[in-house]
């Protein structure tokens, strides 16, 4: 059997090993360890990386929209409220991306067998 690819297991939000169990017990909370396989999440740990690739993506995506509303010839009214649904639906998109993006780089990680720098004296 091969072995599952890290980035489609992690936009399942699935386990690196065995593609079956789930990485997460809650919203953002890693499980101790994959419920089918056994895989250890404990020896890892994804950091900021998740939340800067995500907002980093949301930035490309709707900044030029925060830009350009200013100059739309609508009344007062109209632009807050276009402000306040162009925001509401960019953290609906961070708060509905950043699972698969911690569970990509969570598989990526293990699966390479990513570990911090060691220097050698």
């Amino acid at each position: 059997m091969a072995k599952p690819s890290p980035v489609i297991t992690g936009l399942r939000c699935r386990c690196y090993k065995c593609g079956e169990g789930k990485v997460f017990d809650g919203y953002l909370k890693l499980k101790p360890a994959c419920e089918v396989c056994g895989e250890d999440y404990a020896k890892s740990d994804t950091g900021d990386g998740p939340a800067f690739f995500v907002m980093f993506l949301a930035l490309i995506l709707f900044g030029p929209f925060f830009f350009l509303l200013p100059l739309a010839p609508w009344p007062m009214w109209g632009l807050v409220t276009g402000f306040i649904v162009l925001a509401v639906v960019m953290l609906a998109f961070i708060f509905w991306i950043l699972p698969p993006f911690k569970a990509v780089l969570l598989n990526l990680q293990l699966a390479n067998k990513a570990a911090p720098a060691e220097f050698e004296d």
